[in-house]
């Protein structure tokens, strides 16, 4: 592992991780369309300038372009490379307008369907290859078994022995459980309910807020209560293919959690805008990973792919959860979005995009060690 990793592997670690991403991600897109017998007339991995490509027998244009920042999959019928429907445009047979409601749908669903599939196999992988870590021992790993140096939680009356069983009413599974929950909420008012002689307790603290750096100095927020299990170790547990698959979901579906709980602190300001990411953080992190080995690279890009299934389904214009949107108003009302609506309403979108790029780009200029980051 490298202690700060060449800058060629920054550019590298970003090609490879977001190449493959948004090209899998814009097939899931073109394949379910020509299933349903769509005309692509354009395939694109990065915007702009068209640096090289080719047109297949289909009339399909594939090109590499410009800009490394996405990609698009332009269909018969469309507007522009952000599949804004054509107003002008004949709705003829081959066209995605032409298309019945329900196949435009998964038309534009499978291309984030797709990069959740790609995190779940990645995670799958790992647990296949590796195990399942599961917890041995007869001690509740729930069990407090000694207190840290001003330990907020042995402030607010916790003591060792106690089983927390649950945090602000919801079941705690393991002390991962527990951990993880803590640390997702810094500074955060949260009811522990621990189990006492038989007796259920509830406790109200405030997590601590700590500053943690990684190896290479990037700095997270984690919430902390100063507690360590009484026993409960893992060990890794062989399981099948098959076995491997629910897991890997399971975890993609708990990553997808914490994003959501991530994305809703900033929105209530119990995290600052400061820690969102752009391009840049994503070629350093990149490059950090793949300094780290293949194991490490892989679990990155599957959070990534998580990354860009999930915002690819939120409900904004321009997006492929913005274009299932209309679709929603289309099968409620039995008719589409009026053409001046809907033009408006990308329009909002794009605009709404371009300023969040805006704000990452910025948190990442500024994070660069140059500004004393």
């Amino acid at each position: 592992m490298f202690e700060s990793p060449p800058f060629w592997m920054y550019v590298i670690g970003f090609l490879l991780l977001l190449g493959p991403l948004v090209t899998l991600h814009e097939l899931g897109h073109l394949l379910v369309g020509r299933l349903f017998g769509v005309k692509a007339e354009s395939f694109s991995v990065g915007f702009g300038k068209e640096l090289a490509g080719f047109t297949d027998k289909r009339g399909t244009r594939w090109k590499l372009s410009a800009l490394p920042l996405g990609g698009y999959v332009q269909f018969k019928g469309d507007m522009n490379p952000a599949s804004v429907p054509d107003a002008n445009a004949p709705v003829e047979e081959g066209s995605f307008q032409h298309a019945a409601l329900w196949k435009r749908a998964l038309i534009v669903a499978a291309g984030p369907i797709t990069n959740l599939v790609v995190a779940i196999a990645i995670f799958a992988a790992f647990f296949a290859i590796i195990g399942k870590p599961v917890i041995v021992g007869e001690e509740d790993s729930r069990t407090i078994g000694a207190f840290s140096e001003g330990s907020v939680a042995e402030a607010a009356g916790l003591q060792v022995g106690d089983v927390v069983v649950e945090i602000d009413g919801r079941p705690i599974r393991d002390f991962t459980d527990l951990k993880t929950k803590v640390a997702l909420h810094p500074g955060k008012q949260m009811v522990f309910t621990v189990e006492r002689a038989g007796e259920e307790i509830d406790y109200t603290l405030t997590t601590a807020r700590i500053e943690r750096k990684d190896t290479f100095g990037n700095t997270s927020t984690e919430g902390l209560i100063g507690v360590a299990p009484a026993g409960g170790k893992y060990e890794l547990e062989k399981v099948s293919v098959l076995e491997a698959i629910p897991l890997g979901a399971k975890q993609s579906w708990d990553f997808m959690g914490m994003m959501i709980t991530g994305i809703q602190q900033i929105v209530t300001g119990e995290r600052s805008v400061k820690e969102l990411g752009g391009p840049l953080k994503i070629a350093k992190y990149s490059g950090e990973q793949m300094s780290m080995g293949a194991a490490a690279f892989l679990h990155f890009a599957a959070l990534i792919s998580l990354n860009l299934a999930f915002i690819n389904f939120l409900p904004i214009p321009a997006l492929d959860g913005g274009h299932l949107m209309f679709y929603a108003a289309e099968a409620i009302r039995r008719k589409p979005v009026g053409p001046q609506a809907t033009e408006w309403a990308y329009r909002t979108g794009i605009a709404l995009v371009l300023m969040l790029m805006v704000v990452v780009t910025v948190n990442d200029i500024v994070s660069l060690p140059i500004f004393g980051s």
